[in-house]
C-alpha cells in the first residue's frame, strides 16, 4: 500500500521541483506574455525605445550636439525628421540619444532599488524584532511624502549631477520594495514547506535562497516592471527643474525645460520628448500589467 506523504514534505519537494524547473517557468511565463495583447503592446513599446536608445549612433542623422543657426527651429523636413530645437540641433537625434540616458538611469536605478529591497526587506522580515521596526519606521518616512518632493530635496541638497540624480532615486525608491518583500517573507515564513526544511536542520541562508527567496523574486518583477515607468518620470520632472542630467547633453526632461521658452512659437520642441517620455512609461506599465496577470496564479485573464 502507498505511503501518503506529509504536506510539509509535499510542498517541501513541490518546491524543490518548482526551483529545478525554473527554465520552463521562463518559457511559461513567455508564453503567457505572448498571449496577452496588452502585454504584447508594452513589450513592443519597451523593445522598440530600447532598441532606439541602444542604436542611437547607427540611427542618428546627425550629431545631437552639432549646433547650426541656420536652422534654427526648422520644421520636419527630410533632412530633419522631426525639426530643429533653437540652436539647429536635429531633434531626432537628440531624442534618440536622451532615450541612451533616460532608460540607461532608469535601468541602473532599478536593478539597485530591487537588490536593496529584497535585501533589506528579506532581513527585516525573516528574522523580525527591534531590526524589522527599526527598519519598517524608516520605510514608513520615505513613503510618507511624495517621491518627487524627497528627489529635489535630495538633489537640491546633494546638487545636480548624474551620481547625485542617481542617489535621489534609488534613496527613495528602495522603501516601497523592501515593505512588500518584508510582507511577502513574513507570510512564507510560516508556509509548511519552510517549516519543514527548518525542522530538517536547514539553516538560515538555505532557507532564504532555496525557499523564500524564488517565491519573492517573481512579485519583485512585476513591481520593477510598473515602477521603472515612475523612475522615468522622477528623472524627467529633475531634468524639467534643471536638476537632472545637465546640458547639452540630450535627456528628455531636460530637453522640456529647454523648449518651453518657445511653447507658442514651435511646440514640437516640447511635444516630441514629452510623447517619448509617455509612450516609454506606458510601455512599462502594460508590461507589468501582463507580467502579474502571468505571474500570479489567483488572476484569471479576462482577456
Amino acid at each position: 500500500m502507498a505511503v501518503e506523504s506529509s504536506p510539509e514534505v509535499g510542498d517541501h519537494a513541490a518546491t524543490r521541483r518548482a526551483w529545478q524547473a525554473a527554465p520552463g517557468r521562463r518559457a511559461s511565463v513567455l508564453r503567457g506574455l505572448l498571449r496577452d495583447r496588452i502585454a504584447v503592446a508594452g513589450m513592443l513599446l519597451v523593445g522598440l525605445f530600447t532598441a532606439a536608445a541602444l542604436l542611437a549612433p547607427m540611427l542618428a542623422p546627425h550629431d545631437p550636439n552639432a549646433v547650426d543657426a541656420t536652422v534654427r527651429l526648422a520644421s520636419p523636413s527630410l533632412q530633419h525628421p522631426l525639426g530643429t530645437d533653437e540652436l539647429g540641433r536635429d531633434m531626432l537625434s537628440r531624442i534618440l540619444f536622451g532615450g541612451r540616458w533616460s532608460l540607461g538611469i532608469a535601468a541602473a536605478a532599478t536593478i539597485a532599488v530591487m537588490a536593496i529591497g529584497i535585501v533589506v526587506g528579506s532581513v527585516a522580515g525573516y528574522y523580525g524584532g527591534a531590526l524589522d521596526t527599526a527598519i519598517m519606521r524608516v520605510v514608513d518616512v520615505l513613503l510618507a511624502l511624495p517621491d518627487l518632493v524627497l528627489y529635489l530635496a535630495i538633489v537640491g541638497a546633494l546638487g545636480s549631477g548624474l551620481r547625485n540624480v542617481l542617489i535621489a532615486l534609488i534613496g527613495v525608491s528602495w522603501a516601497r520594495y523592501a515593505r512588500i518583500v518584508r510582507g511577502l517573507v513574513l507570510s512564507l515564513r510560516e508556509r509548511e514547506f519552510v517549516r519543514a526544511s527548518e525542522a530538517l536542520g536547514a539553516r538560515d541562508r538555505r532557507l532564504m535562497l532555496r525557499h523564500i527567496l524564488p517565491n519573492v523574486v517573481p512579485p519583485v518583477v512585476v513591481l520593477a516592471s510598473l515602477q521603472t515607468g515612475g523612475l522615468i518620470l522622477g528623472l524627467a520632472a529633475l531634468g524639467f527643474f534643471g536638476l537632472g542630467v545637465q546640458p547639452p547633453t540630450p535627456e528628455w526632461g531636460t530637453m522640456i525645460n529647454q523648449s518651453r521658452l518657445f511653447l507658442q512659437t514651435a511646440p514640437a520642441l516640447m511635444v516630441w520628448p514629452g510623447l517619448a517620455i509617455s509612450l516609454t512609461v506606458l510601455g512599462f506599465n502594460l508590461l507589468g500589467d501582463g507580467l502579474r496577470d502571468v505571474l500570479d496564479p489567483r488572476l484569471e485573464p479576462d482577456r
